[in-house]
């Protein structure tokens, strides 16, 4: 680093006294700089130092000076202990006083708040306050500095202490630093990558670092001398250090001193660096303001695709050039000179040169280490570094040093040596190419005493390479001439203007580059140069990467060889051009050079070429050709025929296949490419074998070309019908297929069937029809008709082919089910014979109906399936079923029981997910023990046991019916129970239990029979619990309904019951006379009409029969009566279920004529006469069985 002056100036006062500069600033543009000189603000242009204009405004000397960083405003405070605030138009706006002379002031970087330091306080002001806030300190300020963020500021004090404070003036800390030495000036490092260090100078002559917490980064620094000032550069890479031996430093962020910037003839009272640039202004005692250009010199090696750089002045980076890698290493100290040589690293500090190395093969291998150290101090212009020596370029000498320091040899030169490079060779014996001031460019090998002159030139060397072959020599001169030799016969190959730096290519001994002016500029062979923009100067070559450095970078430019590439095709070296090509070119550029190598016949560099862009197709025809080669086919116009076909220039492939008399190749080739008309000219007159097969061909090409009706036509005139149907199917032309089958013979079969099959597909099913029918084929004609839906068709068919039953009924069933009739479906599967799967019809609606959740469906699906099961049970007593099981009856149990089950769990479920419902709460309440008593055994897959239990338990709190209500939730509080039900189970648990233990008596059931009141749940279910009689329900609200089922003594048939009932056998007044009967096929209804008359119970013979049990709710034992009995029952009063054989008719009595029943005739389920009449004019059907009635 090197520091010129670029501008100096002298202060007086008017007395030409000098004035001593206590402190500097510098604008954020750094366009000016304010100067605190004598009572005066001075404001400098730093592009010239000229002095805009000195500001008057304090009475004594101004001490501090400093700008806000939003550039508005700067500020001044002095010994008059006033502080003024200045706009950047130079205008005084504000005017604050302290106690005492004012130290120094600085302004946050984020809120511009300032802070004045005084004496005995500090002041923060800024435009949000009214008036300053002062915080006492305990000895007089000397400096302070904030934080990057602006939260806190470091105050130096006059007793060593440092203070930190927040923005508000409120003591975070405080730093005790030993000796009590007068802290003069200290500052934050400004670096984004920083984390608040603090620099510190005293005036022990130290230089210290702190932590915002306080702590110590390392030990203290001797500075030698007293600071005055101490700032860092924008970025915090430098510190500028002034005092008292009248010299401005530059060190490292880390206290390690560089070098010299400027000296002055009085103590230095600050140095500042400026925002942009690297400038630093200086202001002395005697009144001399320095400004200052710093010079940053590039120290930097490179060896290949390693980069070695200085960076810091005291850091190393090593890069790699390919890979983007980068390491560094912090040497601590001033790095004066690199060289880097492959695995070795030399660096050269003032007082000594480390040696690094590499101690891995891994090319990608970064870690360097200290193999040696030469402690010495060496003065050099030039450093080089070998396997094992180092080279000390001095003027017109060169030292070889080994890594101890010994020196082993010297050349002495006859000039000055302008450059030097290591060419290589082995460790211990490399060769060095040397180039002097006079011209000599010499070769030096470090294990021989005596250089090997190359050749000499009239101008002066100032770059120079070798080619990877070591045949040929660049050099560029002192004239920026670029300069190409041949090593042996020293003749001038070529030269070109315009070049300050030059590199072959290390992979190929032809190719170099070099750069000036702006351009890069590459040369292949002796083609013309081929340039394109790049800033900076080559310094390396290799493959398609050159290594440009510019300014302090270096960067690798991608450069295509595409250019010099294409200037060997144009000259037909393929050879050469492949060699460029594998240095780095697009795929475009190796498909080019594929292409003229095939072109060109030159088979091995078209085969590489296309590998490297992976055209298989490409690589199949180079094989086909090599194949013929080895069978003995030497015929290179066939082979260009071939190519160009590949190529698509069909012509001239055509030309040379006329020419080797290959014209059936050319035939095929335009046959192939749709193009007939030049298919026609090679196609003899008298050849009519090739006809048919071009119609064939241009029919598919019509095919292909959106032409379809022309494609048809060619088929049909070849003999291709299949084709052609295709075609005419596709396209959807029925009446163009019907007269195509039509005027096909019979035998052909196939082409018969394509039309059937494709007018089918159209729908036109009586055309489909009439070809299956010229066919003969019934079966097909069959499916023709299901397919189509035309069922008495079919029926028709099936009446002359009974063999083809299971193919018309099967399917007409499955679409009659599909479309909800599923007793026309039955019907169909019992013609055809499939009764299983009549069954498995309504088993897979019922099974469907309850994962939906449709219970009602599933009811009434379940009695479907149980009276199904009932007419097989009838037909396998008949004997018209044979292959029925033998527990079909059980079955029908089953699923009637399921089907009640069902029924009545539907409004249950909808209770339970829905937030209204239209049942009462009696229905609801029924329903549920209902569900409890009929699951007992067994709950039916869908059915929750847990909604019943709750719907009980919440109808019975409501109803009055505690006990059952009580019983209910506490087997809830047994259950696992869904979260969303948790709450109201445990609330209704609690109060539950405030009510009294009993039931309401108007809820309990009384059997008809016996006349017991039964509880309202019991463990036998819906029967007595004292004589057993099953309970009868009214399928609505499920109330128990006074009917007594009796059943017919041994020998009496049920038609003679019914006739017996039937009979008007009372006389006189009976209930005959007050009820009336109503009904049809599908119910029966009594209705009382007038209220007196009546049978006593000594005239009711059934009355009598009522206790015949034993008591104690034993086994069961019905009424059973006789033909008297029957004789003298209203059949009125009687409701007769007529099941079908095999099962008997089941009898019930109404012992309570006053409630009017009705009974539903097709499912035999019982209801009371009003509330099934009001839904039968709601819904015109059965609620059970969906019967209209």
């Amino acid at each position: 680093m090197r520091s010129t002056p670029t501008w100096v100036d002298k202060v007086h006062d008017k007395d030409q006294v000098p004035v001593v500069i206590y402190d500097l600033a510098f604008s954020p543009d750094g366009a000016q700089l304010i100067v605190a000189a004598g009572n005066k603000v001075l404001v400098y242009d730093t592009a010239n130092g000229s002095l805009v204009r000195p500001l008057k405004g304090h009475k004594e000397n101004v001490y501090c000076v400093a700008y806000a960083k939003n550039g508005k405003r700067f500020a001044s405070g002095g010994a008059d202990k006033c502080v003024i605030i200045w706009t950047n138009k130079l205008e005084g706006i504000l005017k604050y006083t302290h106690n005492s002379a004012i130290q120094c002031v600085s302004y946050n970087p984020f809120t511009h708040q300032l802070a004045s330091c005084a004496a005995d306080d500090i002041g923060l002001w800024s435009t949000e306050q009214k008036s300053v806030s002062k915080h006492k300190i305990p000895s007089r300020a000397l400096c302070c500095s904030w934080t990057n963020d602006g939260q806190y500021i470091a105050v130096g004090l006059f007793s060593g202490l440092i203070t930190v404070r927040n923005k508000l003036g409120e003591e975070k800390m405080k730093i005790d630093r030993p000796g009590g030495h007068p802290v003069w000036t200290l500052s934050w490092n400004p670096g984004a990558d920083e984390n608040d260090i603090l620099a510190v100078g005293d005036w022990g002559q130290r230089l210290s670092f702190y932590t915002l917490n306080g702590k110590q980064i390392g030990k203290d620094r001797s500075l030698g001398f007293d600071p005055c000032s101490l700032s860092y550069f924008p970025r915090g890479e430098f510190l500028i250090i002034g005092g008292s031996d009248k010299k401005c430093y530059l060190y490292t962020k880390e206290g390690v001193r560089l070098s010299v910037i400027g000296e002055q003839d009085s103590w230095i009272w600050s140095c500042k660096a400026r925002p942009e640039g690297n400038y630093v202004a200086c202001g002395s005692q005697d009144g001399t303001i320095a400004f200052y250009l710093l010079i940053f010199s590039t120290v930097h090696g490179l060896y290949k695709d390693r980069y070695a750089y200085r960076d810091n002045m005291t850091d190393v980076i090593i890069q790699h050039l390919i890979t983007e890698q980068k390491v560094r290493i912090k040497c601590r100290e001033l790095v004066k000179r690199i060289a880097i040589y492959r695995h070795k690293l030399a660096v050269q500090m003032p007082e000594k040169i480390l040696i690094y190395e590499i101690f891995s093969n891994d090319s990608s291998d970064m870690t360097y280490k200290i193999k040696e150290k030469i402690n010495k101090k060496v003065d050099c212009n030039l450093l080089v570094v070998t396997g094992n020596n180092l080279i000390l370029c001095q003027e017109k000498r060169l030292q070889c040093l080994a890594f101890d320091g010994t020196k082993e040899r010297e050349w002495e030169m006859e000039s000055l040596i302008r450059y030097i490079k290591v060419i290589g060779g082995p460790i211990g014996r490399e060769g060095l190419l040397v180039g002097l001031k006079s011209g000599q460019i010499l070769k030096i090998f470090v294990d021989n005493q005596f250089p090997i002159p190359i050749l000499k030139q009239q101008t002066s060397v100032r770059c120079l390479d070798l080619s990877c072959s070591r045949k040929k020599i660049a050099v560029v001169d002192e004239n920026n001439t670029v300069l190409v030799y041949d090593v042996d016969t020293k003749e001038l190959l070529f030269q070109e203007p315009n070049g300050n730096s030059v590199a072959w290519n290390t992979h190929n001994d032809d190719m170099l580059c070099f750069s000036g002016a702006g351009m890069l500029n590459i040369k292949a062979g002796n083609f013309p140069v081929h340039q394109q923009k790049v800033p900076g100067f080559v310094v390396g070559f290799c493959g398609s990467k050159i290594f440009c450095l510019h300014v302090y970078n270096m960067s690798s430019v991608e450069v295509p060889q595409s250019t010099p590439m294409y200037q060997y095709l144009e000259k037909k070296m393929f050879q050469e051009a492949y060699k460029v090509a594998c240095l780095g070119v697009t795929d475009g550029d190796w498909r080019a050079l594929a292409m003229s190598a095939l072109e060109g016949l030159q088979f091995n560099i078209a085969k590489l070429a296309f590998v490297r862009v992976r055209d298989l197709r490409y690589l199949e025809l180079i094989h086909n050709i090599e194949e013929r080669k080895k069978r003995g086919e030497n015929i290179n116009h066939l082979f260009l025929a071939d190519i160009y076909a590949y190529q698509g220039r069909f012509h001239e492939a055509a030309n040379f296949y006329k020419k080797t008399n290959n014209e059936d190749k050319a035939l095929e080739m335009f046959t192939d490419l749709r193009q007939f008309e030049y298919a026609k000219e090679f196609l003899s007159s008298s050849d009519q074998r090739n006809v048919k097969q071009l119609i064939k061909k241009q029919a598919e090409w019509c095919r292909t070309t959106n032409d379809p009706q022309a494609a048809a036509d060619m088929y049909i005139a070849a003999g291709e019908f299949i084709k052609a149907i295709e075609i005419l199917g596709d396209n959807g032309w029925a009446e163009k297929l019907i007269e195509l089958g039509r005027n096909l013979n019979k035998a052909d079969t196939e082409p018969l069937e394509k039309c059937a099959h494709y007018l089918t597909k159209l729908q036109k099913y009586q055309m489909a029809g009439e070809i299956l029918q010229k066919l003969g084929d019934n079966k097909k004609l069959i499916k023709l008709y299901v397919e189509s839906q035309q069922w008495e068709e079919a029926f028709i068919l099936v009446e002359t082919h009974q063999n083809l039953k299971d193919e018309v009924y099967v399917p007409y069933a499955n679409w009659l089910a599909e479309n909800d009739r599923f007793d026309e479906a039955q019907e169909a599967f019992h013609k055809a014979g499939k009764r299983a799967d009549a069954v498995k019809v309504l088993e897979q609606l019922t099974l469907n109906a309850v994962v939906e959740n449709r219970f009602n469906d599933a009811g009434y699906y379940f009695w479907q399936l149980s009276m199904q099961c009932l007419d097989l049970a009838s037909q396998k007593m008949k004997g018209d079923a044979k292959d029925v099981e033998e527990n079909i009856l059980d079955k029908f149990f089953e699923f009637q029981r399921k089907a009640d089950i069902y029924y009545a769990y539907h409004p249950i479920a909808k209770y339970m997910s829905e937030p209204f419902t239209a049942e009462m709460p009696e229905a609801l309440f029924n329903m549920g023990r209902f569900l409890l008593h009929s699951s007992i055994n067994e709950t039916p897959h869908g059915v929750s046991r847990l909604h019943a239990l709750l719907t009980v338990a919440k109808q019975g709190k409501t109803l009055g019916a505690y006990k059952l209500s009580r019983y209910a939730f506490d087997k809830l509080q047994t259950m696992r129970v869904p979260q969303r039900f948790q709450q109201n189970i445990d609330v209704g648990s609690m109060t539950i239990r405030s009510k009294p233990f009993q039931d309401n008596q108007d809820l309990l059931s009384m059997c008809y029979r016996c006349s017991t009141t039964n509880p309202l749940l019991n463990n036998k279910g819906n029967q007595c619990i004292n004589c057993s009689q099953p309970f009868i329900h009214s399928f609505i609200g499920f109330e128990v309904l006074p009917l007594v089922e009796f059943i017919l003594e041994d020998g009496i048939s049920d038609e003679e019951a019914v006739r017996l009932i039937k009979m008007d056998s009372l006389s006189g007044s009976s209930p005959r006379d007050h009820w009336q009967e109503s009904g049809n096929d599908q119910s029966q209804s009594m209705r009382l009409e007038n209220d007196t008359g009546g049978l006593d119970e000594d005239d009711d013979p059934f009355t009598s029969k009522l206790m015949s049990f034993d008591q104690g709710g034993g086994q069961y034992q019905p009424v059973v009566i006789g033909q008297n009995t029957l004789k003298k029952l209203s059949r009125t009063t009687v409701f007769i279920k007529e099941w079908q054989a095999p099962l008997r008719y089941q009898y019930y009595r109404n012992l309570i004529p006053e409630i009017s029943i009705t009974m539903c005739k097709s499912c035999w389920r019982m209801y009371h006469a009003e509330d099934f009449e009001l839904l039968m004019l709601q819904n015109g059907c059965c609620p059970f069985c969906r019967g209209k009635q």
